[in-house]
């Protein structure tokens, strides 16, 4: 017996982290709480482990008494005398007893009361391990699904990855390994339970800053930045130091850096633009290379409001409106977003203005004779080409309107071909 404790104390120490003065206590306490429910029932046990040894020692205790009332916890004056000399009425004798005459029961309900104890003492320690690593990227294996969860081994404690916290166009196996963010340490009835995400954006910030050495030494911060998981990132980055190029060094050299976080998010696209405090700014950068025309800005209701051309509005807006929302949050503005009005459409009264001036250019026409000839469909001295002066009288002119309007027509046309 004493050697199976020695075995299982030495083991806790060092596998498990326990130390050897908690984990007697527990045996102990273990022991002693079995045997009191097993064939020493009603008596009270004391039980002593030797920390080096592993030595177990149990006593039952007995009050002393001169009239015994119950003799599971009280032993006549006399007896006592026998074992103690010196006992008296009203002390307590410890009468030392075989360890395994405690019962095979006992030693059953006091294994399992070890286990608990000793789950409980893990859950502990996995919160000390592991309360300063919230907020940090930790490596593990998937071990299982339980109720859609993935269990994921770190090696010291198992943590969970919930469906919410995962990247939806991902899927893992048991076996494979996995790169998460400690998103936080729940206390749960079954004591401290880790919780991963990969979805989160702080599980992307936190890989550039592992990824690009100036983010880590602080001369390159992130402003801003907004995420569909699976889909993509937007991050706005500006730096402390003029000679850097903030989105260069988060791209790296021929797009190193970005390359190896787009891989770890599995496909998913990051865009990196130079952060600007001037709203204005940062739209036209985020756009880049759509160009975003006639921006106001309503401070009433946080509201950008702008015109895109009509070939850029799809790729602005996205599929069903993710790349709009994602700017929307990187911005901190609401948008308004338009189509441009196509310049090459014209409407009649500018069509009508063109055609005036360029009637205009005959000499001698009054204007109230240009607009009816524009509005006949004559819009330039070409358009007279086979017109009469019929023509002109079956439209409203009178003869001598007519004969007039076309002799000067004429004038101007020999004036073109000199």
């Amino acid at each position: 017996m004493s050697n199976e404790l020695l075995a299982v104390l030495e083991y806790m120490e060092k596998e498990k982290g326990i130390g050897r003065e908690d984990m007697i206590e527990t045996i102990s306490e273990a022991i002693r709480g079995a045997a009191q429910k097993g064939v020493n029932a009603g008596q009270d046990i004391k039980v002593h482990i030797d920390p080096k040894t592993g030595a177990l020692k149990a006593w039952a205790l007995y009050t002393v008494v001169d009239s015994i009332g119950d003799p599971d916890t009280e032993m006549h004056i006399d007896k006592a005398r026998q074992i103690d000399a010196e006992a008296a009425v009203g002390s307590t004798l410890e009468k030392e007893i075989d360890p395994s005459y405690l019962g095979r029961i006992a030693a059953q309900m006091a294994r399992h009361a070890i286990m608990q104890r000793i789950r409980h003492y893990e859950k502990e320690r996995i919160y000390d391990d592991y309360k300063d690593s919230v907020g940090d990227i930790v490596s593990g294996t998937v071990r299982r699904r339980e109720r859609g969860d993935l269990i994921v081994d770190l090696g010291k404690a198992e943590a969970t990855l919930p469906p919410t916290e995962r990247i939806p166009t991902e899927d893992y196996a048991p076996g494979e390994r996995i790169r998460c963010l400690l998103l936080n340490i729940e206390n749960t009835t079954r004591g401290p339970e880790l919780i991963l995400s990969r979805s989160s954006s702080k599980f992307v910030r936190k890989l550039f800053d592992l990824e690009v050495t100036e983010i880590a030494e602080g001369t390159v911060s992130i402003e801003a930045m907004s995420r569909e998981p699976g889909y993509r990132t937007k991050i706005a980055v500006n730096t402390t130091d003029p000679k850097v190029d903030p989105v260069g060094a988060c791209v790296g050299a021929r797009g190193v850096r970005v390359k190896s976080i787009v891989r770890e998010l599995g496909g998913e696209k990051v865009d990196i633009i130079r952060y600007h405090e001037d709203p204005k700014a940062m739209l036209e950068e985020a756009l880049k290379p759509a160009v975003p025309k006639n921006i106001e800005i309503n401070e009433t209701t946080h509201t950008l409001i702008f015109e895109v051309p009509q070939d850029d509005l799809s790729v602005v807006i996205g599929r069903k409106g993710q790349n709009a929302k994602l700017l929307s949050r990187l911005l901190g503005w609401k948008l308004d977003i338009r189509k441009e009005e196509e310049k090459g459409a014209e409407g009649f009264d500018d069509r009508m203005r063109r055609a005036i001036e360029g009637l205009h250019n005959i000499s001698g026409l009054e204007d109230a004779i240009v607009e009816r000839l524009v509005a006949m469909g004559i819009t330039t001295p070409d358009a007279f080409e086979g017109v009469t002066a019929a023509d002109l009288v079956d439209a409203g002119f009178s003869e001598e309107e007519a004969a007039d309007t076309l002799a000067k027509v004429d004038a101007f046309r020999q004036s073109q071909a000199s």
